[in-house]
């Protein structure tokens, strides 16, 4: 069977209905906007430990408290642990929904402020290499959600895997978290350039964490900006913002909450609020395009190329 039968298939046998949102996180999807087009950024890293899902957590809560409706995607699949990071024990996860076990209304989980998590499973190495059947349902799947939410967060996994750079493609906004540790930036480069010069995409948002303040922030950009103005002169890579090092922020992990719900004055805290009311007024590219076009050009364009 080849793609485009498969994606008929779907199309036509697994099409969700969001009447059928009901129960679980699934009611808090009934309030459907019709009108609006969500955003959908994915939050990205070249290597581990740079603070990535903690990021998404923080961010989806200080954008939820601003009012807008939140879909945190955790697409890092084989290892996720956003559900961990926020103290939620999931009874599913996209492991049970790929494999037709469950539909996607049972994996939701209701997050913090009203947010709504899609928890992946960790240790199931299947999840790390979707085949593209999985990939075009998941993302049918959540093109439905879409229509009942504000902003979509994927946060996706560290490297330069074929999912990450799958849900990098797929994503309206691809935001890249660095840190001043010389791997990172490095690695952070990588990605960016794989993207870029295998996959033409051309525009990145470079988001600076557990600096001292914003003059090493903006050190970090200039240096990472200085290597992609000589080697790739097509991108173009926009400084976001920086969350500064924090001692609250480990203290957070450990009690399984995100740091804006106990430490909302922290200086992180505070960063997290400021992060998600410069994206609110960023004039986003694709901010007018229907969602449902928007998604299924993205599946038809990614779907066919080659990420390995």
């Amino acid at each position: 069977m080849d793609q485009a039968e498969g994606l008929r298939n779907i199309m036509n046998g697994r099409k969700l209905a969001l009447d059928s949102l009901a129960g679980s996180g699934g009611d808090l999807l009934s309030r459907r906007a019709p009108d609006r087009n969500p955003l959908v950024l994915s939050i990205s890293s070249g290597k581990g430990g740079v603070g990535k899902t903690n990021i998404v957590a923080n961010l989806g809560l200080a954008l939820a408290r601003q009012g807008k409706r939140i879909l945190v995607l955790d697409a890092d699949l084989g290892l996720a642990n956003i559900d961990i990071l926020l103290g939620l024990t999931p009874r599913y996860t996209l492991e049970h929904f790929l494999s037709g076990r469950k539909k996607l209304k049972d994996i939701l989980v209701p997050g913090p402020e009203g947010m709504l998590i899609l928890p992946a499973g960790s240790g199931v190495p299947e999840l790390v290499d979707l085949n593209e059947t999985q990939k075009i349902c998941l993302l049918n799947e959540m093109d439905q959600l879409s229509q009942s939410i504000d902003w979509l967060l994927i946060d996706t996994g560290a490297g330069i895997s074929a999912n990450v750079l799958y849900f990098n493609l797929a994503a309206q906004e691809s935001i890249i978290t660095v840190t001043p540790e010389p791997t990172s930036i490095t690695d952070g480069y990588a990605l960016i350039k794989i993207l870029a010069t295998r996959h033409q995409k051309k525009n990145f948002l470079i988001l600076v964490n557990a600096v001292v303040d914003e003059g090493e922030a903006k050190e970090v950009f200039r240096k990472i900006s200085l290597v992609a103005d000589r080697f790739l002169s097509s991108v173009s890579l926009d400084y976001l913002g920086f969350i500064p090092f924090d001692k609250h922020v480990p203290t957070a992990v450990k009690k399984q909450q995100a740091l804006l719900e106990i430490f909302p004055q922290s200086p992180a805290g505070k960063s997290f609020t400021e992060l998600a009311r410069i994206l609110i007024d960023r004039p986003f590219r694709n901010r007018n395009e229907g969602n449902v076009q928007f998604f299924w050009k993205q599946v038809w364009q990614v779907s066919n190329i080659n990420l390995t």
